[in-house]
């Protein structure tokens, strides 16, 4: 049926994806290009932001313009209070646009991890379990959530874990933790997920200069391993710069990036 629309047909429907579900599924004979503004076929892995304005009751970002492309990881700064979690909540699909469009064609279902500030844990539920939920966004939403996961993704919860050095704790039940163990759970958690994306909102805070160091050094290990694009906020410059090939940072409502002599 979709050959039947044309690229206006098919745009208002995007739209309404958006507005419905937060997440797009853009199928068009010219989607944006990484060149800029001449048309052609952009690769299925990226997101490409057009004319994006993001906030509230009134606008934190104005008329962003970006591609994010596989394999990229990028560092958002910025003061707080900016926009800089706002920016990634709409990326996220969690909250609508005030403006502009988001196109890509990951799956809804575990195509995107999001690691919030607060973690977004099950707090009576052990390491184990939490992390267990990030490899069920494998299968179907209709494989029963009392199955046992089978020996692959089972394993895969185990390397998770010990890459990030919690086997350990496995039975634990969350709510005991320190900041740190459950900021490294979450990070298992959406790792284990193998999305195609990753927005991790502030993941290593509460953490020391050791621990950053190992959970930097895992998580792109692993990120590399299942091909995902990593994009995440970071009040710290230089750690920004350490782990990031290109920084965005949140200037008087723009989005700017540093490098880009097309601004």
């Amino acid at each position: 049926m979709l050959k039947l629309l044309n690229r206006n047909d098919l745009l208002a429907l995007n739209r309404i994806i958006l507005r419905s579900h937060g997440v797009g599924c853009l199928v068009v004979e010219n989607p944006p290009s990484r060149g800029g503004d001449n048309v052609q076929k952009l690769d299925s892995e990226s997101i490409t932001l057009r004319g994006l304005t993001v906030g509230y009751d009134e606008a934190l970002v104005l008329d962003i313009n970006k591609t994010i492309y596989p394999g990229d990881t990028i560092a958002i700064l910025g003061a707080s209070g900016i926009g800089k979690t706002t920016l990634m909540r709409t990326i996220a699909g969690l909250i609508r646009p005030l403006s502009g469009e988001i196109f890509h064609d990951y799956p809804r279902r575990g195509g995107i991890g999001y690691i919030p500030q607060r973690l977004g844990l099950v707090r009576h539920s052990s390491v184990r379990s939490n992390i267990t939920l990030g490899a069920r966004t494998r299968r179907s939403k209709w494989y029963p959530s009392w199955y046992p996961l089978d020996s692959s993704l089972k394993e895969d919860v185990d390397n998770a874990m010990k890459a990030l050095k919690i086997e350990d704790i496995a039975d634990e039940p969350v709510r005991i933790l320190s900041g740190g163990q459950q900021r490294r759970v979450a990070i298992a958690r959406t790792l284990v997920q193998r999305p195609r994306i990753i927005l991790a909102d502030e993941f290593l805070g509460e953490l020391d200069k050791d621990n950053v160091k190992s959970i930097i050094t895992a998580t792109k290990k692993i990120v590399d391993e299942i091909g995902a694009t990593l994009v995440l906020i970071e009040h710290h410059e230089e750690r920004a710069i350490e782990i990031a090939d290109r920084i965005w940072r949140i200037v008087d409502k723009k989005l700017i990036e540093e490098g880009d002599s097309n601004q």
